[in-house]
């Protein structure tokens, strides 16, 4: 009950106690499992598609995935064995890093039923997607322990991803994320075929004034976009989309290993609930974790998760063997295991497999190619460093941060741009690109991913330190 002051009126509110499964923000870590609010049956195709392939969902129309599996990948040099906290697609796939690829037709009721599989609480975060609150998986905002089912349905097609958000810096350090694809609306109808091998693939661009794509791109009405004047949102869908042939996923992403050092058992975190309050990592069971830091206990503040020092660099899974101020070229057909020691291999060109595609193949790392195909790079800057990335040709920048540039009604604020020949694009963490190459001549080069430590910006501009680069190559034959 409460008093309102000088009114005399008196409201009735609700008690929490033995109401933790729907008053899941008042607990930390929340006490029951909460139910999914104004509940709607999924309608997302992938799921079944991928039953075609690999047999049935456990669930209909639905996304299995469970967090905090553990991987070790030694690395490049033989020196670390780094620990990483994964994803597992429970119907499909196994754990690794990134974890697999969810993609998502725009305009369907998606539903990803998650399990924790570390000590609580947990979430997904579906970067870039506006779902509602309790659905948006952001720590304190919307959690769950042991399970819950998230509702969504996308509006926008583009590059997004998902990743855990509590513990988010430990956590997305330590690889608990993976990509998020919104697609055409139409594009896994099993009707007509789509999805099998050599049906042509589409992304939201808007390339009225980029003759190069005029064959490859189907335009819309400039005001309304996908929908029309009455805005119900009936037209094409395939307004204002490109089709591309190649496909191709950057994902950088850097390791400090004394970080993983700090906590070998990767499940082991900081904090760890109300017993652990005083700051010790502890395991899935809630013990107290030592560290094996020489000259270290097992306390979080001496300052070393404030100190990110990275000494290892990855694109899209694969090592990039250099030392800090070196470079190395991504070589694809020499890929080690796409999440190392217990992971999943690259196929023979450095092609991601299916099973961690939803179903899709032909996802590339480094770019093979013929002479005019359309080429698709999506980009996720996953590093805590700050990275530039440049390309041997002209590219057309389509998409940033997963919204498509120029596409009406978005057309009065931005528009895609070409960017030209060798000149940078830099990214912080989280942010992305879309980036569209299409070329008359043959290319054997490579495109180029700086990292930099980020604290010589607080300086000055030009005061970066370069700190390794990777070589991604780009050959078009």
């Amino acid at each position: 009950m409460a008093i309102i002051p000088k009114s005399g009126i008196t409201i009735s509110r609700l008690k929490i106690s033995e109401m933790e499964g729907l008053w899941t923000k008042m607990w930390d870590p929340p006490r029951e499992s909460p139910l999914t609010p104004e509940n709607i049956n999924p309608t997302n195709p992938v799921p079944t598609f991928m039953g075609t392939l690999f047999g049935a969902p456990s669930v209909a129309n639905t996304v299995q995935r469970s967090l905090l599996h553990g991987l070790s990948i030694n690395t490049w040099d033989g020196l670390k064995n780094i620990q990483f906290m994964t994803f597992r697609d429970d119907d499909f796939a196994p754990e690794a890093f990134p974890a697999a690829t969810i993609r998502v037709p725009r305009g369907v009721v998606f539903h990803a039923e998650s399990q924790g599989q570390g000590p609580p609480p947990h979430t997904i975060h579906w970067h870039g997607i506006e779902p509602t609150p309790m659905n948006d998986g952001v720590g304190h905002c919307s959690m769950e322990i042991g399970q819950y089912i998230y509702q969504w349905q996308p509006n926008f097609i583009g590059t997004y991803f998902y990743h855990c958000h509590r513990n988010t810096v430990q956590h997305f350090e330590f690889g608990l994320y993976g990509m998020l694809l919104i697609e055409p609306p139409d594009a896994f109808d099993p009707t007509d075929g789509k999805n099998v091998a050599g049906y042509p693939r589409r992304t939201a661009a808007n390339l009225a004034t980029f003759p190069l794509f005029a064959d490859k791109f189907v335009g819309g009405d400039p005001t309304f976009g996908v929908g029309n004047a009455t805005d119900t949102g009936v037209g094409d869908p395939h307004a204002f989309t490109v089709e591309y042939d190649v496909e191709a996923l950057w994902v950088p992403d850097d390791r400090d290993s004394v970080w993983s050092d700090l906590a070998s058992n990767a499940k082991a975190f900081y904090p760890g609930g109300a017993a652990t309050q005083d700051g010790h990592f502890v395991d899935a069971l809630g013990a107290a974790v030592p560290v094996t830091q020489p000259g270290v206990d097992d306390q979080f503040p001496h300052g070393f998760f404030h100190d990110f020092n990275a000494d290892y660099w990855f694109v899209t899974g694969v090592p990039v063997p250099a030392p800090r101020g070196g470079a190395a070229t991504i070589d694809p057909t020499a890929a080690p295991p796409l999440g190392g020691s217990g992971g999943v291999n690259l196929g023979p060109t450095g092609e991601i497999p299916n099973f961690l595609n939803s179903g899709v193949t032909g996802m590339q790392i480094a770019v093979n190619a013929q002479v005019n195909q359309v080429i698709l790079v999506r980009c996720l800057n996953a590093a805590y460093n700050s990275i530039k990335v440049s390309f041997p040709i002209d590219v057309v920048i389509t998409a940033f941060d997963g919204r498509a540039l120029g596409v009406p009604p978005f057309a009065r604020y931005n528009r895609p741009f070409t960017l030209p020949a060798n000149t940078p694009i830099h990214l912080s963490t989280a942010r992305r690109f879309d980036a569209l190459i299409r070329s008359a001549l043959p290319v054997n080069d490579v495109a180029t991913v700086q990292f930099f430590d980020t604290r010589g910006q607080t300086v000055r501009p030009d005061a970066d330190r370069l700190l390794v680069t990777a070589r991604i190559p780009i050959v078009i034959a």
